[in-house]
């Protein structure tokens, strides 16, 4: 049984990998400064905990036992991710297109990553580690916490993460792409860049 209060069953044990792993492409092109490296922890920092209880959207990243990926956005109101403490995260699973890619992954391979975003905000945060999922009949205390629900919105299921690596990510990929920026937002809104999507899209 969970509990979003923090309180549940048998603790669950945490196998803690190699966080900072050498490969090819660092000895091709360089390596992280110190401060960089040693930003990767196996647990998650107050800030990175309080930028997640902020956090409305992140992007659930999978891969099956054959390479097979999906990245998934997830969303809701800010702290719609519930953190439940320094090392483990719970992820409702609000219904949806019912293709349950991400899900059909996990069968094979928990390990997962997630980004998270606050509209504004230039930082992101990172959190990889592997997932179990929670059946809705061992949900308590659980809302649907989303904006302008639909019929369909309902809170099916969850993910409960136990978290191997987390970190605060620079701003340089928002701030390239000028994602925030509210004129861009505004000319997207008055004149679409695309035509309406065509059903079977």
């Amino acid at each position: 049984m969970l509990r979003l209060d923090g309180n549940r069953g048998p603790r669950v044990l945490i196998i803690q990998p190699e966080l900072l792993m050498q490969n090819k492409y660092q000895d091709k092109f360089g390596y992280p400064v110190q401060r960089t490296a040693g930003k990767v922890k196996p647990q998650m920092a107050g800030w990175i905990q309080d930028f997640i209880r902020h956090s409305p959207f992140c992007v659930l990243a999978t891969s099956n036992a054959d390479g097979n990926c999906d990245a998934s956005p997830k969303g809701g109101t800010p702290g719609f991710v519930k953190v439940l403490n320094d090392r483990q995260l719970f992820i409702p699973d609000v219904a949806g297109n019912k293709l349950f890619h991400g899900y059909g992954n996990i069968e094979s391979n928990p390990k997962v990553g997630l980004v998270f975003f606050i509209p504004g905000h230039n930082q992101t945060v990172r959190v990889n580690g592997g997932v179990r999922v929670i059946d809705g009949a061992e949900l308590q205390n659980v809302k649907l916490e989303v904006h302008d629900p639909d019929e369909k919105a309902e809170v099916l299921q969850g993910l409960l993460l136990d978290v191997e690596e987390s970190y605060s990510h620079c701003p340089r990929a928002l701030k390239f792409s000028k994602l925030w920026d509210v004129e861009e937002i505004s000319k997207n809104i008055a004149r679409p860049p695309l035509p309406p999507k065509e059903p079977g899209i």
